[in-house]
């Protein structure tokens, strides 16, 4: 009897070891976003439940608030799989088509632009010109959709005959933010506001437009470099929504990735779709991969003073969420490691 106690003490500390050793690992891991450095939210959800939930650093240095659940980080090209969403609900109700042209929704674009469809634009297969380099340096008002179909109407080409390549495309994106104002007579932010973030229940979250809707709860953005942080919020193209204007925080991305679960938002051929890539791993807003034997649909974003990461294990009903505010270093590693740690030792 006595034995059989000693034996059952032992492995009770070795589950108290285990379980207080976890913590310290992730601590580890995401020391540089601690104390009063600009932070992060992490989340790690394993079938429908929050299994790990941590809140590091500071949302804004000049105040000292520090993180929440509720703090809104600035999502940058994680928006785009919002964006993909709101065409995709748009296909659903038959007003718009993979192959639909894209001078069917706007006349007004150059003969280029004839053989484009909105099939490629999802993709990054159009070959649409990136709108970055065609900011004027001398330019200090920061761009917003309208000015990128501006800056595309004035263009004579693409880098590639349209469907025959993969580009990375965040003018394709703004494109389609605005295909979604057009097609459905109202702003991009209040479209996103009625029919994908008050359906799942994502009510802290927005399509950011300066002078018409704040922000609650936000993070602002910060480069650190040398040990020394400075303010890095805004940039010449963060005023542009489509490929990555929406700010959101973890608790809203939880309720999100349920929601791409039960099929509500769109048909489940449609959902589908999304996940379903043309050339270079790409579909709908998510690139589609495979990580270590398993399927990954995830995406990065990365901006001026945000890095983001959000990764899905749709067969395993994993996921990973990672939000930060600030410029360096990216976050995928991070998110690889936390998939290792829950998903993959789990399973060896």
């Amino acid at each position: 009897m006595l034995k059989k106690t000693i034996i059952g003490l032992y492995f009770i500390m070795i589950l108290v070891q285990c379980t207080n050793s976890n913590p310290d690992r992730i601590d580890i891991l995401f020391s540089a976003y601690q104390n009063d450095s600009p932070g992060a939210a992490v989340m790690v959800i394993h079938h429908g439940k929050i299994i790990l939930e941590r809140y590091y650093g500071l949302a804004d240095l000049n105040t000292n608030t520090p993180i929440s659940k509720l703090t809104n980080f600035r999502l940058a090209s994680v928006s785009k799989q919002f964006t993909a969403m709101a065409i995709l609900q748009l296909m659903d109700q038959g007003k718009i088509k993979f192959n639909t042209g894209l001078r069917g929704v706007f006349p007004e674009m150059p003969d280029y632009a004839e053989t484009i469809n909105f099939g490629q634009l999802l993709h990054h297969t159009s070959g649409v010109i990136d709108y970055e380099d065609l900011i004027a340096d001398s330019a200090t008002i920061p761009v917003r959709d309208a000015d990128i179909l501006k800056l595309l109407i004035g263009q004579d080409s693409t880098y590639f005959p349209p469907g025959s390549n993969y580009s990375y495309s965040n003018g394709g994106y703004a494109l389609l933010a605005l295909t979604v104002e057009r097609l459905s007579g109202l702003s991009f932010s209040e479209y996103l506001e009625e029919n994908i973030f008050i359906p799942t229940g994502m009510t802290g979250s927005v399509a950011f437009v300066g002078d018409q809707n704040i922000i609650p709860h936000r993070a602002f953005g910060y480069n650190v470099e040398n040990n020394v942080t400075t303010f890095s919020d805004q940039s010449m193209t963060s005023s542009v929504l489509g490929d990555g204007g929406i700010y959101s925080s973890v608790s809203d991305m939880y309720k999100w990735d349920q929601a791409l679960y039960n099929f509500d938002l769109v048909g489940d051929a449609w959902m589908d779709s999304a996940f379903t890539p043309w050339l270079k791993n790409y579909g709908c807003g998510w690139r589609i991969e495979d990580y270590k034997g398993l399927k990954r649909v995830s995406h990065t974003g990365s901006t001026c003073g945000f890095r983001t990461d959000y990764q899905r294990f749709p067969k395993s009903e994993f996921s990973v969420i990672i939000l930060t505010n600030r410029r360096e270093p990216g976050v995928q590693y991070l998110a690889e490691a936390l998939t290792d740690i829950y998903l993959l030792e789990s399973r060896d």
